[in-house]
């Protein structure tokens, strides 16, 4: 059975080819080798999306990526490196409202605060075609998740959060991450985001593309 397809924006704008460029955090890209902190990620994002003319800027999607090497919470061991990203990111600035993807149940919220972890974050259930599913939206402003009670409903498109700074999003310059997952086992407000290299598979099957399910898979 196909895996279903959001009913509603994420944002109160269009992503598209004209408005952004696809971000590579990748590996392969040489230009990393001078970004060492969050400073230097979101003056190399600034300066990318000025060049291009962009104003948003994406990607992400199952990268081996190597910006989480300055961060204990990713890398206790060469042998634990977690390296594989699960999520789509979508770089836009503090403050930007989201949007519920789909009709949706509240299912977790939480506060993950360690070093380069996802800050405020908020995971939906949703139920579509038969299926259910969560979303799980990470690097949220604290007010995000006040006031919140599990089991509360949002309709597709409505305000629900908005992105964090980079004081309250887990040190990261603002952008959201948004991960699709299939089976949330015991998780509650949390989900691993960035995988070692040999769990990739799995999680892979059980966090699909989040393109194709945002209809921007096309960018």
């Amino acid at each position: 059975m196909p895996f279903p397809l959001a009913t509603a924006p994420l944002f109160n704008f269009d992503i598209t080819a004209d408005n952004s460029l696809v971000l590579d955090l990748s590996a392969q890209n040489i230009a990393l080798e001078s970004v060492h902190s969050s400073a230097t990620l979101a003056d190399y994002i600034e300066q990318l999306l000025e060049e291009k003319g962009k104003s948003y800027a994406i990607g992400g999607y199952a990268e081996k990526r190597v910006v989480y090497q300055r961060f204990s919470h990713f890398n206790a061991s060469a042998e634990s490196e977690r390296n594989i990203h699960l999520g789509l990111d979508i770089w836009a600035p503090a403050l930007t409202a989201i949007y519920a993807p789909a009709n949706a149940v509240l299912h977790s919220f939480a506060y993950n605060d360690n070093a380069g972890d996802y800050g405020a974050t908020i995971i939906l259930t949703h139920q579509e075609a038969g299926q259910n599913y969560h979303t799980l939206h990470g690097h949220l402003s604290l007010k995000s998740i006040e006031n919140l009670s599990i089991g509360q409903t949002f309709s597709a498109g409505e305000h629900f959060a908005e992105l964090g700074a980079e004081a309250e999003n887990g040190g990261w310059p603002p952008h959201l991450h948004f991960q699709l997952i299939k089976d949330l086992g015991a998780y509650k407000g949390d989900y691993p985001g960035v995988v070692k290299e040999s769990e990739k598979d799995f999680y892979l099957r059980n966090c699909p593309d989040p393109n194709v399910y945002l209809g921007i898979a096309e960018i």
